[in-house]
């Protein structure tokens, strides 16, 4: 495979913060291996995940070898790196679990299995650590970094004066030299010369390179991309909810999509360089097209697609619109009836409910009350009766007359009816 040139490739997506000098020589000359570090603390990466992501992908992309590392003996740790407090420590069974489900999401964006030179490659750091009495390492591996050189790091500093009320542990404080002994282990033993990672990596990584340098007179590389911030100070990947999973149980393929899809402009237009695969030439043409026209969202829409396609499918992004379509386009009652119970419960997050007993739907139940007494969706039944003339009611996005008697055939997921009051205006049925 022809090689393309890595850091031009990241420079003008935007994905460039700090970069080793001569690395971009480095990397044309001939296929490099490269790997970037994941935290298996959880069962689903989540969206502040997918910048190591699509580093890794282009790399593959631009002709080079990837390695994932998934960090078993670092997560029995902890990185001091921007956090304010020590993390849970996860036993070996749990770390393993996790490093399934890292590896199936992380094949949505690299080759894992073709059998090229430059296949991607799943690495745990516990199989080499796990080996490694203390002695052993503190002998082989600390005597070649000073305490003087280890406390100059900001992540370290940060943490000692003040930030966090519990201080920095000793555990925490070595997480570093464990990071760069990974380094230097993949250096020797998989020919890796650049580690990459976020911007607030710079300082392990560096320990690492240090290590090459000092154990075994080599030279090691180093690249860092910009955290990723939204333009209005939030931080990315948040929602009301918590994080966005790229898991669809944890978020699902329709709360994901709308999360890209209401980006702002300045967003949209920053991410569709870093978290798609356009290439340059089609990211002008929408960035243009999108400013001639901005109230048609077409940034947001297209990264909304890409990004949903990748790490779902295509089926799942057009399950996602659809559903979008639900509250504000014409949908039917046949739509309605697609959704799974969760994507349901996301479109229709805040609609206010009322339960009602399975058992008396069955029996059948008059609009009229459904509407009024027993859900309290209408104040009275003489509104739910006016209402109805002015054929402004809706079953599952059907109108209906003041005849109509809800049963068990309107159930979606034999479990919900939606009832609706002109365009805006939602109710939730919840059969118990």
């Amino acid at each position: 495979m022809k090689l393309k040139n890595f850091v031009e490739e990241l420079q003008w997506r935007g994905m460039v913060h700090d970069v080793m000098p001569e690395t971009e020589a480095h990397l044309m000359e001939t296929m490099r291996s490269a790997y970037i570090g994941f935290d298996p603390t959880a069962d689903s990466l989540h969206i502040g995940n997918l910048v190591p992501i699509m580093l890794l992908s282009f790399y593959q992309r631009c002709g080079h070898k990837p390695y994932a590392l998934v960090g078993g003996a670092t997560g029995m740790i902890g990185d001091p790196s921007g956090k304010s407090a020590e993390r849970n420590l996860l036993d070996e069974n749990a770390l393993r679990h996790n490093q399934e489900c890292v590896k199936k999401q992380l094949s949505q964006f690299l080759d894992f299995s073709s059998g090229a030179e430059n296949q991607a490659v799943l690495l745990n750091n516990y199989d080499w650590m796990k080996e490694f009495s203390f002695l052993d390492f503190i002998r082989n591996v600390g005597k070649h970094i000073t305490v003087n050189y280890m406390m100059a790091k900001d992540s370290v500093k940060s943490r000692l004066s003040g930030e966090g009320a519990d201080g920095l542990s000793f555990t925490e404080f070595t997480y570093q030299l464990i990071q760069g002994y990974d380094f230097l282990h993949l250096y020797r033993n998989m020919g890796c010369t650049l580690q990459m990672g976020g911007s607030d990596q710079w300082g392990n990584i560096t320990t690492g390179t240090e290590l090459i340098r000092r154990v075994d007179g080599g030279k090691g590389y180093a690249l860092t991309c910009p955290l990723i911030t939204k333009s209005d100070g939030s931080k990315f990947g948040k929602s009301e909810g918590g994080n966005i999973w790229l898991d669809a149980n944890r978020t699902s393929p329709y709360k994901f999509y709308q999360y890209w899809l209401n980006t702002s402009d300045e967003d949209a237009e920053r991410y569709i360089k870093i978290f798609t695969f356009l290439d340059k030439q089609t990211i002008e043409g929408l960035v243009a097209q999108h400013k001639e026209a901005p109230h048609m969202r077409l940034l947001q829409k297209r990264l909304a697609q890409e990004v949903t396609t990748t790490v779902h499918s295509a089926d799942e992004f057009e399950k996602a619109v659809k559903a979008s379509e639900i509250l504000f386009g014409n949908s039917t009652s046949d739509d309605l009836k697609t959704l799974d119970e969760k994507t349901f419960l996301d479109v229709f997050d805040g609609v206010p409910q009322a339960e009602i007993s399975k058992e008396e739907i069955k029996n059948g139940i008059a609009i009229v009350g459904a509407l009024a007494e027993k859900t309290g969706f209408l104040k009275s039944n003489g509104e739910a009766r006016r209402a109805l003339k002015e054929n402004s009611i809706s079953v599952n996005k059907e109108k209906i007359s003041e005849d109509f008697q809800l049963s068990e055939k309107d159930l979606i997921n034999e479990k919900f009816i939606l009832l609706q009051r002109g365009k805006k205006n939602y109710f939730v049925i919840k059969a118990v």
